[in-house]
């Protein structure tokens, strides 16, 4: 690529960026003496009065932190464009985990790669996967979300957050699509029918192993369900490149409804 050529590149990436951060809110929602950070955008015309479909995004480790910024680096550019927010009028929510926490209740060891997972179904969410429900439950109580229309996404930590999310909360979510992530197969019955999901992940991933991915998408068809599942052959861990530029990436989720 010569310089020109990345140059072009780069001030379409910083543009996309920032046009994100213009349009997705800063907010704090505060619980007992616990707050979550997050970034919020609004439908064009947002009419106060009406119920949305409403959309939790859950960012990756790497995204962790206090700045309640970092969490828009993934995803917020394919919400924020204009004629992706014209066509799926949405709320959209992008909280942001501390980087002393995790979006689900899981063990990491960091000492091979890829990483070792240990989940915890049977213990009680982190907090601030719960506050990050608590949210969402708030948009539903006061009116805000439609809640037939309530949907989830994440990548790697937040593609575990997805799973554990959709878990905790199995009649919430009217679709989920869960990147680069893992999560317990155990409780895979106990949600697999009540809401769709689209596994995502690369097939040489050396930080999050494919086979999380596909053990789960194993065991939604044996509960029943019809999960739709993208191998990218020569993706490694950052598999959201190609999933964010899937054609019907929102279509998909947003055909979906309780």
């Amino acid at each position: 690529m010569n310089m020109r050529l990345s140059l072009f590149v780069l001030i379409l990436f910083t543009s996309a960026t920032m046009l994100a951060q213009e349009t997705f809110e800063r907010a704090v929602y505060h619980k007992a003496d616990d707050s979550l950070q997050y970034r919020i955008q609004y439908p064009v015309n947002y009419d106060a009065g009406k119920k949305y479909p409403l959309v939790l995004f859950l960012h990756g480790a790497g995204e962790r932190g206090s700045d309640n910024e970092s969490q828009l680096v993934h995803g917020s550019k394919v919400f924020a464009d204009s004629g992706n927010r014209n066509a799926f009028p949405a709320i959209v929510i992008f909280p942001q985990c501390p980087k002393d926490s995790y979006w689900a209740n899981v063990d990491v060891d960091r000492s091979t790669y890829p990483i070792g997972i240990t989940f915890h179904p049977d213990q009680k969410p982190t907090p601030h996967l719960q506050m990050a429900a608590d949210l969402v439950n708030s948009f539903i109580k006061d009116g805000k979300a439609d809640p037939s229309r309530v949907y989830i996404s994440g990548l790697s930590m937040g593609g575990m957050g997805t799973y554990e999310m959709v878990q905790r909360h199995p009649e919430t979510f009217a679709a989920a699509i869960a990147i680069c992530g893992a999560g317990s197969t155990s409780e895979v019955p106990n949600y697999a029918l009540n809401t769709p999901f689209w596994v995502i992940h690369g097939a040489e991933d050396n930080v999050v192993n494919p086979i999380h991915s596909l053990e789960l998408a194993q065991a939604m068809l044996e509960a029943g369900a019809k999960p739709r599942v993208t191998i990218y052959e020569d993706a490694n861990h950052n598999s959201w490149d190609p999933a964010f530029a899937e054609p019907d990436f929102l279509l998909w989720l947003f055909s979906h409804t309780k």
